[in-house]
């Protein structure tokens, strides 16, 4: 099972500390650079190929819709704001970014030009297309029509994720992960929240790309994190996959 840490310290010094952590323990890592400040893309892609051993990377620059934590340059138009989101996304592929994930609800032109310049870069970067509900888990019928404009936007992997008001909400998460393993689409989904956790540890098991965790208790990018200490010790006392990094 591979876990991938989300890095969003707000200093360089701060990520380049939790990317050197992350790479021991997981196996892939998520620059947040809505949260990590004005630290150069370059700067932070060079460090984590400097790594060993290396963890595969996801370039994330979260809509504030969405979970993004970066306001607008003072006097920038949203359109503006938005163009220099995306256009992140972009630098992260020419630079050789094996992820890059950008949100369904982001502009349609938007998605065309960075789906463009995955294509010129020879389709090295994977492209996640994301949905982010923090209020609710909708119904599996509405779970699935997310999925499917996910997939119809080009996705490599589609990621969804709800929060569980409810444990019964993690049933229709999981239920996504297998419609999606049946058509096979590459799925990343879980439930947020605590209630979420216990789909977060199993949707990886029923066939999900990855699954998120954090390094400490209490430092996750999202409510209902757990670490990836406590993920990997539960898959081994589940007996369902190797509780150590492979």
């Amino acid at each position: 099972m591979k876990l991938c840490v989300p890095i969003s310290a707000p200093s360089r010094q701060g990520a380049l500390r939790e990317m050197e952590e992350a790479a021991v323990a997981a196996e892939m890592l998520e620059l947040r650079m809505d949260a990590i400040g004005d630290v150069p893309l370059a700067a932070l892609l060079e460090e984590a190929r400097s790594l060993t051993p290396a963890p595969a990377v996801i370039v994330t620059n979260r809509r504030r819709e969405e979970g993004g934590m970066r306001r607008p340059a003072a006097g920038e138009r949203p359109e503006e704001a938005e163009r220099r989101r995306v256009d992140l996304l972009i630098e992260a592929v020419k630079r050789g970014a094996e992820y890059v994930d950008i949100e369904l609800s982001t502009e349609a032109g938007l998605r065309e030009s960075l789906r463009a310049e995955i294509a010129r870069s020879g389709f090295r970067t994977a492209l996640i297309v994301s949905h982010h509900d923090f209020r609710r888990t909708p119904s599996l019928l509405r779970l699935k029509g997310i999925y499917n404009d996910c997939a119809g936007a080009g996705a490599t992997i589609v990621k969804v994720v709800t929060t569980a008001v409810r444990p019964g909400d993690n049933l229709r998460i999981l239920e996504l992960v297998v419609h999606a393993r049946r058509e096979c689409q590459p799925i990343v989904a879980f439930c947020m929240g605590g209630a979420g956790r216990i789909s977060r540890l199993t949707a990886p098991l029923l066939g999900a790309e990855f699954g998120f965790a954090c390094l400490r208790e209490g430092e996750g990018s999202a409510p209902g994190q757990l670490t990836v200490q406590d993920m990997r010790q539960v898959l081994k006392i589940l007996d369902c996959g190797k509780g150590e990094k492979e």
